[in-house]
């Protein structure tokens, strides 16, 4: 779930742009190797660890983002808080926390680890496939979200009521039923059984 630049926004010495990489892995998670982002996204898929966040308000409402219009996939859909790949060697959980930061402005009050999910979900529109191992996180935010609207179009804080409603009416991405079905009894524990999740 692409959520940065096919290359990376800090040159090396002669001023070159370097490609981002992510970290290969195999179906048990161990790291394999390394590719270019976006030759592991070309079919039929490299099967790499990318990461997912869910953060929610103090009203227990669901803090989700359409994409930005000129992401080259899955532009202007409407997604979870928060997703993209760790840097090789980089831990999931310092990717999710640093990307949150990145593309919203804000640092979770609380973030936990809610368990992986592998999956294999062709974009038609693009032509580039998510193979990936996903790590779930959940947790919390109390600041305003700042979206950079070079990632994020829009944002907005969802009831299960109101996520259900969008979801029919509105194009989501890919991965996000994936990710949410794997979240939900975390995120059931962190809002309670009031919240309806």
């Amino acid at each position: 779930m692409p959520t940065t630049p096919v290359t990376a926004p800090s040159s090396s010495p002669n001023g070159v742009q370097e490609a981002i990489m992510l970290e290969l892995v195999d179906e048990d998670g161990n790291t394999i190797g390394t590719a270019e982002k976006l030759a592991a996204h070309q079919p039929p898929g490299q099967l790499h660890r990318a990461f997912s966040v869910f953060l929610f308000d103090e009203q227990g409402r669901l803090l989700i983002q359409r994409r930005a219009l000129g992401k080259y996939h899955s532009p202007g859909v409407w997604s979870n808080t928060c997703c993209g790949h760790p840097y090789p060697d980089e831990a999931p959980f310092a990717a999710a926390a640093r990307r949150t930061y990145e593309e919203l402005g804000i640092s979770p009050t609380l973030l936990a680890e809610a368990g992986t999910v592998r999956y294999n979900h062709p974009d038609p529109a693009s032509g580039l496939v998510e193979q990936e191992y996903n790590h779930v996180f959940v947790g919390l935010v109390q600041a305003t979200p700042r979206p950079d609207p070079a990632e994020i179009h829009d944002t907005a804080f969802v009831t299960p009521a109101e996520l259900d409603e969008r979801h029919g009416a509105a194009p989501f991405s890919a991965w996000f039923m994936s990710v949410l079905d794997t979240a939900r009894p975390a995120i059931q524990e962190l809002t309670g059984s009031a919240g309806g999740w």
